[in-house]
């Protein structure tokens, strides 16, 4: 598995959100940078507490000309049900066929408990409002991620 790199383009993407809205990342970046978060599984416990931090340190994102999109493979409803359960304030994008995932070369071969299968990995993209990768975070624990983040931020 090889991901984009800071440096790289990122791929213009156009998925849908929980609210069944099309988001299309050239969009956003008009406004902000936009840190593009991929995680597994909506309402699991490691994603619920990644998520849960990056909710509560949204404003000091917002700040340093942040915005929070998360990426998963669940569909729309299920991101719907998670942006609720966890009043989640940010943008959750459904790309179920992991297509997205693709393009930034997180889907790949995983091991959990002596299986091995293909799914997503947990990386995040800093992607600069000129749509190039200004740093990825690859080595976190979901319960300091958004602290990451906000580190590499100052």
């Amino acid at each position: 598995m090889q991901y984009l790199a800071a440096g790289s383009t990122a791929p213009d993407f156009t998925l849908t959100d929980q609210h069944n809205n099309s988001i299309q990342l050239s969009n956003l970046l008009k406004q902000s940078r936009v840190l593009v978060y991929f995680y597994p599984k909506a309402m699991t416990p490691g994603c619920t507490v990644q998520a849960c931090a990056l909710r509560d340190s949204k404003a000091k994102l917002a700040a340093k000309g942040v915005t929070v999109v998360g990426i998963s493979t669940d569909a729309p409803a299920r991101l719907a049900k998670f942006a609720q359960r966890d009043e989640l304030n940010f943008t959750l994008l459904s790309d179920e066929d992991h297509s997205i995932a693709d393009a930034f070369g997180v889907w790949g071969e995983k091991k959990f408990m002596g299986k091995v299968y293909d799914g997503l990995h947990r990386i995040s993209f800093l992607i600069a409002q000129d749509g190039k990768v200004e740093h990825v975070f690859d080595s976190f624990k979901t319960k300091d991620h958004h602290q990451v983040v906000l580190d590499y931020l100052g």
